[in-house]
């Protein structure tokens, strides 16, 4: 099998191949620090908008910057190789910047997929995407799901007495 999870100059080879035989591309991206059904519906409704899935994960330190200095539950590591064994997903590559217009820039996907936390027009990286004929796209079930939610409910039912 061939590797998922790749750098940024790996990934950009790879997904040059890829659009040379006219494959494409979807892009998509979070933290992914603790799954649930939002997510997956997220990425398969990413997949069916194109051949190849590309998710780039936050690093560590920039879920740290977004989401305060308890997160991430799971290290990048573990993020990586949970999501990279997702039938959905074709490659997944970390970024440390507090955005993925850099990434964007280097890859240029043909659709940037974002959650219903979003509309078209409110996607941050929409004039990045367009600037390079790209177009971004809302996919996934409403936003009923969040880790957020998820801790506190955890917390409220163990609290310290998680066994």
């Amino acid at each position: 099998m061939a590797e998922v999870i790749l750098n940024h100059d790996e990934l950009s080879k790879k997904l040059e191949a890829l659009k040379a035989q006219g494959k494409k591309i979807v892009f998509t991206n979070g933290c992914f620090d603790l799954l649930h059904v939002g997510h997956v519906r997220y990425l398969r409704g990413a997949k069916a908008l194109g051949d190849v899935l590309v998710l780039a994960v936050n690093s560590d330190d920039s879920i740290r910057r977004l989401k305060g200095k308890e997160r991430p539950l799971l290290p990048l590591e573990d993020r990586l190789g949970i999501l990279s064994a997702f039938e959905m997903v074709d490659f997944v590559t970390p970024f440390e910047d507090d955005t993925v217009t850099p990434l964007l820039l280097k890859l240029k996907p043909h659709i940037q997929a974002k959650g219903t936390d979003y509309t078209p027009d409110t996607v941050p990286e929409k004039d990045t995407v367009a600037s390079y004929g790209g177009t971004v796209a809302v996919v996934g079930d409403p936003k009923d799901h969040a880790s957020k939610n998820l801790i506190k409910e955890i917390l409220e039912k163990y609290g310290s007495t998680a066994k």
